[in-house]
Formats: structure tokens, sequence, C-alpha cells
């Protein structure tokens, strides 16, 4: 009983410590902008886990691997917005897949995205002709974004990596 009874308080107080961490270190330490992020999340998840279920492990150890976890997010996500040659090391950019209609082979195999995936999300947005669609994004966390008008000079496409050829 002693080893569930541990399993109990290091858990309440592992859950505890990283609850208030997150709520301390702000929104962006569980986003999912890009593989940092969700090397974070997963690492997270994973320290809770051992903590609970492992007597080598103290709950103080827990809650420093916490620390150690959330500062190195924090300070890869610090310096990202501070150097954009940092961002440019750890960050990928969204793609252009589909646009005015045409799907942009070059793209999607760079990608290792399928035609299929496409329709997918732009079914997903209830469009049902691909016509109609300006332009299908791979987003940096994994996700479509369909977008149905063609923007203006302050357009939502600006940074969207393109490929030249393919437009013209």
């Amino acid at each position: 009983m002693p080893s569930v009874l541990n399993t109990i308080v290091v858990g309440v107080a592992s859950y505890l410590a990283l609850v208030v961490l997150l709520r301390v270190s702000g929104k962006r330490t569980l986003s999912k902008w890009n593989a940092f992020d969700f090397v974070a999340t997963i690492a997270l998840g994973s320290t809770l886990a051992t903590a609970l279920t492992s007597a080598d492990v103290s709950l103080t150890q827990g809650i420093t691997a916490f620390l150690v976890i959330i500062g190195l997010q924090f300070a890869m996500t610090f310096t990202s917005v501070r150097s954009t040659r940092f961002k440019n090391l750890i960050k990928s950019t969204p793609t252009l897949l589909l646009h005015e209609g045409r799907y942009l082979e070059n793209a999607l195999q760079r990608e290792r995205v399928a035609e299929a995936e496409v329709r997918a999300a732009i079914r997903a947005k209830g469009v049902a002709d691909i016509d109609q669609v300006y332009a299908v994004v791979l987003e940096t966390d994994g996700s479509f974004s369909v977008i149905l008008e063609r923007g203006t000079s302050n357009s939502a496409l600006d940074g969207v990596t393109r490929n030249a050829r393919s437009l013209s």
C-alpha cells in the first residue's frame, strides 16, 4: 500500500506543480506552433508519467525536470522571437499546396502530402468545388488552412513558402 499511496501523493503534487509551472510560463508552452513546442509538450507528459510510476524518481526530480523542459522551451521561443536567424533554424514556414484551384505538385511532394488530404481539408471547410478555393496552406503545426478569397495588399499569405514556377 505504501507504493500506491506514494503514487497518489507524488501524482497530485506533480500534477499541481505542472499546472502552476505551465500557468506561469505562458500560453506558448503548450502551443503547437513548431516541432520544439511539440517536443516540449510530449516531454512534459512523459516526465509526469515517469514521476507517477517510477519509485526511483523523487518528487523533487520530477519538478526539476518540468522546470528544465519549460525553461528550455521558454529560451527557444524567447530567442526565436528576437533572432530571425535562430527562428529560421528551428521553425518551418507554412507552405502553399493549392493555388487558385490548382495543386502545386512540387510542394505536395516536398511536404509529403497527398491530394486526398487537401481535398479532405477543403471538405472540412464545407466547400464542394475546388475551383472555389483560392489557396490551401500547410501550416507549421501540420494543419491545413483553406482560404476562399484572394487577399488584398495585406494578405494572410505573406510569409507562406511558394514555388514561384508553379504560380506562373
